[in-house]
């Protein structure tokens, strides 16, 4: 998950104004409908205090066209001095976020960058290929073009790939036919093989012509091959159904996002289980981003009201936190701020580069709605064992 875009936020002067709504223009409606959501977010704000100078800033930036067709939100986050952080994600909320407090709503900003998925889109026939290399969801600059993808195109050298039925000849000239396409397929191969290495993508869509798709499977590495999903329909150039097949490359996107929140969540049960590796609990939580060694935060999505009801006692750093005034007491902190439980742990997670990633809801096993999968552990780091015979799920908590 990439949050670098929200560490501008790190050490910025408060209150903050926050701003998560729909920026969908409805073609009927034209500009109305998204002007009337950030009229009634900006009563809201105005109600709770923001001054007219930041959300006039705001207005000036939502009230312009994204350029962006479908369904898509936008998040602006401004300090005391005027916007930080403004942003188009894949999928709008399905209620305006419009606060304005002494901390940013982090979680709004979080949750669509955990839509982003990093897309490479192959289109292959029997000459060559067409790279399309872009971020499927998520979040993007609002001043970077709505169209922000690269295109790369590579071409096998080998120009004898027709068929010919007729004369005594046709069979030699299906034989270089075909050996054009193989040679012309393992050129695009070695192509993505490096291309890939270099960019790293989450997803690679290969589609095009049935035989050249085939061949080109059967030539790329390891790393490739893993990441591969073939989907018809698409083609170099335009296909012939793009809205088909773009609702198909769109389905793949949404499993890609799905098998890496499992990833994470099997990771974490896995690392519980053997009792090592990850905690859970609010206050294991809270140790253990304190110490810098969470690689992954992991949030219950039914338990965040209660996580935005508690209190986490912060210091001006993001890893300055703690739920109690001595532990804050022994970081050097002597004048601690309350801040909402989730915000102190997504701004905690933010400031040692550690993913997050939501889940439906609470197992068992995740204490509190909230866990953490740990980069490394030491003697003093908390560890838990379930008694996952126990129908309250009670939990011992032992040092290893």
């Amino acid at each position: 998950m990439d949050l670098h875009w929200l560490k501008p936020l790190l050490g910025r002067t408060s209150p903050f104004t926050t701003v998560f709504l729909d920026a969908t223009r409805a073609e009927s409606a034209g500009e109305s409908e998204a002007a009337d959501r950030w009229r009634a977010a900006r009563r809201t704000l105005e109600r709770d205090g923001a001054p007219a100078r930041v959300l006039d800033e705001i207005a000036d930036l939502v009230t312009v066209p994204t350029g962006v067709r479908g369904p898509h939100g936008r998040v602006v986050i401004a300090d005391a001095d005027g916007v930080v952080v403004d942003r188009v994600v894949a999928e709008p909320p399905a209620q305006t976020v419009a606060t304005h407090g002494p901390v940013p709503d982090l979680v709004a900003a979080v949750r669509a960058a955990d839509q982003a998925v990093d897309l490479l889109v192959v289109a292959v026939d029997r000459t060559g290929a067409d790279l399309t290399w872009k971020s499927a969801g998520g979040a993007r600059a609002a001043s970077a073009p709505a169209d922000d993808i690269v295109r790369e195109s590579v071409e096998g050298g080998h120009d004898d790939v027709h068929k010919t039925r007729e004369g005594g000849l046709s069979r030699r000239s299906q034989t270089r036919a075909e050996d054009s396409w193989e040679r012309n397929a393992e050129a695009v191969a070695a192509f993505l093989d490096k291309r890939v290495a270099e960019r790293c993508p989450e997803l690679i869509v290969l589609t095009g012509d049935v035989r050249a798709v085939a061949l080109v499977c059967e030539n790329v590495g390891r790393q490739v091959r893993e990441l591969v999903v073939e989907v018809p329909g698409g083609a170099r150039g335009e296909g012939a159904k793009p809205e088909a097949f773009a609702t198909r490359v769109r389905a793949e996107v949404d499993a890609c996002r799905e098998r890496r929140r499992q990833r994470v969540l099997d990771r974490f049960g896995q690392a519980l289980g053997r009792g090592a590796g990850a905690v859970t609990s609010l206050d294991d939580v809270v140790e253990v981003l304190r110490r810098g060694q969470v690689a992954e935060l992991v949030l219950a999505d039914d338990a965040l009201t209660t996580l935005q009801e508690r209190e986490v006692l912060v210091g001006l750093q993001p890893l300055e936190l703690a739920t109690s005034h001595a532990d804050l007491e022994t970081l050097g902190v002597s004048e601690a701020r309350r801040f909402p439980a989730v915000v102190a742990l997504a701004r905690a997670a933010l400031g040692q580069d550690a993913g997050v990633t939501f889940t439906a809801e609470a197992t068992p096993e995740l204490v509190d709605g909230v866990g953490a999968l740990l980069r490394w552990s030491d003697d003093s780091t908390p560890s838990e064992q379930l008694l996952t015979q126990s129908a309250d799920a009670k939990r011992v908590r032992t040092i290893v």
